[in-house]
């Protein structure tokens, strides 16, 4: 092989190599997030939060799944760059009036014909645009693969995630509003902003 072939392809391989780790390399920010997003039931009446500063890490949230808030803790933990957990997540109160009202609005959402390209196995949207979606503006960044989580305490329906445009989050709001028994609907969605 000529001598100048065989430098200028070592050099070219260098630089494709190192442009290929520089785009892989992931911050402890985001491999925490990805730790959260892989617990197995962290679903849509859960939420978690988090921000990361200088190795310590802060869950932030409501945990409805039993274990959620210790597993989350855990799951953190072992990330790479991670030296403290502060975990502020609280323990919704077990109650069967509001595990109804979960559900009833989980179906009244994600079954809306309008808003079914949200719902788990629905529209192109979803597990592509949405998995693993970021809220931002709170200080803490909530983070889930349902775009929109329904958090449900003492009889009081939160709304939070994102969607594409004002009228999914009104839809979203009067569909929750329209589940009877819950004592009102706060919707904190977000409209996420085009690129």
């Amino acid at each position: 092989m000529n001598p100048k072939k065989f430098v200028i392809t070592a050099v070219l391989l260098a630089a494709v190599a190192a442009s290929a780790g520089a785009q892989t390399t992931k911050s402890p920010a985001e491999d925490v997030a990805q730790a959260i997003l892989r617990l197995p039931y962290y679903g849509p009446f859960d939420v978690i939060g988090m921000s990361y500063d200088k190795g310590t890490v802060t869950l932030t949230g409501d945990a409805y799944a039993l274990g959620l808030k210790r597993d989350a803790e855990r799951a953190v933990t072992r990330v790479a760059g991670v030296d403290r957990v502060i975990n502020q997540i609280a323990q919704l109160p077990p109650s069967p009036n509001d595990d109804n009202l979960r559900w009833r609005t989980f179906y009244a959402i994600y079954s809306n014909d309008f808003l079914s390209r949200y719902a788990p196995g629905g529209g192109i949207l979803w597990g592509h645009r949405y998995a693993g979606w970021h809220l931002r503006g709170l200080g803490q960044e909530p983070i889930g693969n349902y775009p929109i989580h329904i958090i449900v305490k003492n009889g009081r329906i939160k709304l939070i995630g994102s969607v594409d445009s004002e009228t999914d989050k009104n839809v979203a709001n009067i569909a929750a509003r329209g589940v009877a028994g819950s004592f009102g609907v706060d919707n904190q969605i977000t409209v996420e902003q085009s690129s």
